[in-house]
């Protein structure tokens, strides 16, 4: 009896969470775009107004905030490299899995948005082909922590839309509903994925724009997976059994990674 009553109370408190979460996201319009989209193109009139969408002129406009960030937050290597390694989609995926059987509409945005900010990241880095740090400067004038990362991919960050598309979902499907706690829930969201994306400079990978724009690209995909969550149901094997020991073994895979 004890353990039916568990297990009912557990349903109903899964039933309770899904619930508010689609009511979220049933919340959110087309207009949320809007703020994005204006910060896109106030980077984009910054970097016009500076003479910097050239490539050599957008790594030069950035370098000396580059140094000042690369030096001090590598003065943390340690926990930079694991900070940094949270950015992994994978990585990042694979600790939320616990829950994709009871928050499905989460799971829902997350794979949509997840999908769709991988195929627009690989596209981008090829269409600005922007090198990377350390194919720019001599490596002895900043700090390269982990990985050597010197190919021409830097813009935008890859890790940084990763975050920002899976803290977006995150944001708006547990959004509290009193004005303060929305506020604070929105500060710590935002204040972590910084913290994420910000030590992809840490650690020499990326340039600082290289990180805004890939955090704003990461909050439009976000929304997006929103949206489609929204119109289209979760896929069926998602809520069957058989996939149980594929998502212990993307769990483990990592946690190995991160590790």
């Amino acid at each position: 009896m004890l353990i039916e009553s568990i297990k009912t109370v557990d349903v109903s408190t899964n039933a309770a969470i899904n619930t508010k979460v689609i009511d979220n996201y049933s919340r959110l319009s087309p207009s949320f775009f809007l703020l994005p989209l204006l910060l896109l193109l106030a980077i984009f009139f910054f970097l016009f107004f500076n003479d910097a969408l050239q490539v050599d002129q957008y790594v030069l406009i950035q370098q000396n905030c580059f140094f000042y960030i690369n030096a001090a937050l590598s003065q943390f290597p340690q926990t930079i490299h694991n900070i940094t390694q949270l950015g992994d989609e994978l990585v990042f995926i694979s600790f939320l899995s616990v829950f994709i059987f009871h928050h499905s509409k989460v799971w829902e945005a997350l794979l949509s948005g997840s999908l769709l900010s991988a195929l627009f990241s690989f596209l981008l880095k090829h269409f600005f082909s922007v090198p990377r740090p350390a194919a720019v400067f001599d490596h002895d004038r900043f700090v390269i922590i982990g990985k050597v990362l010197s190919g021409s991919t830097s813009l935008p960050s890859g890790h940084s839309i990763t975050v920002f598309t899976i803290l977006t979902v995150l944001l708006f499907a547990y959004m509290p509903s009193k004005t303060f706690h929305k506020i604070a829930w929105s500060i710590l969201i935002i204040a972590a994925g910084t913290m994420l994306v910000f030590s992809r400079v840490g650690v020499g990978a990326h340039y600082p724009l290289d990180v805004i724009v890939g955090s704003i690209i990461g909050y439009v995909f976000g929304l997006t997976g929103i949206l489609i969550a929204r119109k289209y149901a979760v896929p069926n094997w998602m809520n069957g059994k058989k996939v149980i020991p594929f998502l212990i073994l993307v769990f483990l895979i990592g946690c190995i990674l991160l590790i």
